[in-house]
């Protein structure tokens, strides 16, 4: 069969490298991809993420018979529902299901009506109001800006300055609401889920993303400077309480709100003192996560999304050991950065998967804040973490033009 992929990212380079490698599949077409996906993929990048239209045709001229979304934001303008409408299998919640990542405020209101675990939280439309709430609750304290934004719109403040100048930042020219929550103390991870209506199945590991731009984990938030999976440190009986908890209650919560999803529901978890909670859900699979957790399942992709499509139970399964990523980001990423500077990565292509590059002149430049997750894999975490490292080592830039973390699994190499 021939299938397709929606997006440009490397969470995307990932989907068509595994999809590539199913034995149903003839032909994977990427929308409008990038070029590090062109050994996998047929590449179209005159259909834009969004450009519906031209979406279907491909798909009716090529026989397409299974569309894989990607990224948030074509979730949230509608496209399964517009190839839906053509006739065409469409692997991604619909736009009223995405509400669950493009809308905080939603996700928040979901979870205090159905008593699903998360941070205490109000929101704000009300720069006053919303002021002069942060005074009386006072610091650390989370906010998160409504709407998409490429997981950087959330403000993690540990003091009262940087709680009122980020919400001069996400209240600054724009109307939508502030999401105001409790600060929860623990440790984060990341838990895949394959949703259809009431029936779900969670991956069988647990990711761990690293958010902030810098080691120690300091910085601003970004979309993810490196993960690593599978989180051992963290019980089994954790990712158990997430699935009873959080996972199979919010699927009965949005069947109870009139919403039948249908794809992957990203849940990012923190442990606390007090069980596991959500810090938030999203409608697609994280990025880097997705590209460490692809590289380590072992089944069709094909055959899981028929299964899970026909609401079959099965097991995954994934490859013994370890598998580390590392970001190497544009140098300003995630506020300002400038584009065009070369990188070669030509000898540890196939650890690779692109995320902002592409070819120019013969060689790769640099068209995006994050531009090459770099990952390692090995029996042992440290092996993985070494390998990755070792990695990235061989990729070549000019001093000044990316950074990376050198920290990344620490806290799992901490636990051994």
């Amino acid at each position: 069969m021939n299938v397709a992929v929606i997006g440009g990212g490397g969470r995307e380079h990932a989907l068509a490298r595994k999809l590539a490698a199913s034995s149903r599949v003839e032909k994977v077409f990427a929308m409008p991809g990038n070029d590090g996906m062109r050994d996998v993929a047929e590449v179209r990048p005159e259909i834009g993420e969004t450009d519906f239209q031209a979406m279907a045709d491909l798909c009716a001229e090529n026989a397409v018979e299974w569309v894989i979304v990607g990224p948030e934001a074509p979730l949230n303008e509608g496209v399964a529902d517009f190839l839906e409408g053509k006739g065409i299998k469409v692997f991604g919640p619909r736009k009223a299901e995405s509400k669950i990542e493009s809308s905080k405020a939603f996700a928040k209101d979901i979870m205090e009506r159905y008593g699903i675990p998360t941070a205490k939280y109000q929101s704000f439309t009300d720069y006053d109001a919303a002021y002069k709430y942060i005074e009386s609750v006072g610091a650390p304290i989370v906010l998160k800006k409504d709407g998409l934004a490429a997981g950087k719109g959330v403000v993690v403040a540990t003091d009262m300055d940087e709680a009122l100048a980020g919400l001069d930042a996400l209240m600054e020219d724009s109307d939508a609401p502030v999401v105001i929550e409790e600060f929860l103390e623990g440790e984060e991870f990341s838990l895949m889920v394959l949703v259809n209506g009431e029936y779900t199945h969670a991956f069988e590991i647990i990711a761990q993303d690293h958010k902030r731009a810098f080691d120690g984990d300091e910085g601003p938030n970004t979309g993810g400077m490196g993960a690593y999976a599978p989180v051992e440190h963290i019980e089994a009986s954790v990712r158990e309480a997430a699935v009873e908890q959080i996972v199979k209650p919010m699927a009965h919560a949005m069947i109870s709100e009139g919403l039948d999803y249908f794809g992957v529901l990203y849940l990012g978890a923190i442990v606390t003192e007090d069980g596991v909670k959500v810090i938030e859900f999203n409608a697609r699979f994280g990025d880097p996560e997705a590209q460490i957790l692809l590289s380590l399942m072992e089944d069709d992709f094909i055959d899981v999304l028929e299964k899970v499509a026909q609401k079959e139970s099965f097991e995954l399964t994934f490859s013994p050991g370890y598998q580390v990523g590392v970001m190497l980001a544009s140098a300003g990423y995630p506020l300002t950065y400038k584009k065009g500077y070369a990188v070669d990565f030509d000898d540890v292509r196939d650890a690779c998967h692109v995320s902002g590059l592409k070819q120019e002149d013969g060689r790769w430049v640099t068209n995006g804040g994050r531009v090459l997750l770099v990952t390692g894999g090995g029996a042992t975490i440290e092996a993985a973490v070494d390998a990755a490292y070792a990695n990235v080592d061989k990729v070549t830039f000019n001093e000044g033009t990316l950074f990376l973390r050198r920290d990344i699994a620490q806290r799992a190499l901490r636990h051994e």
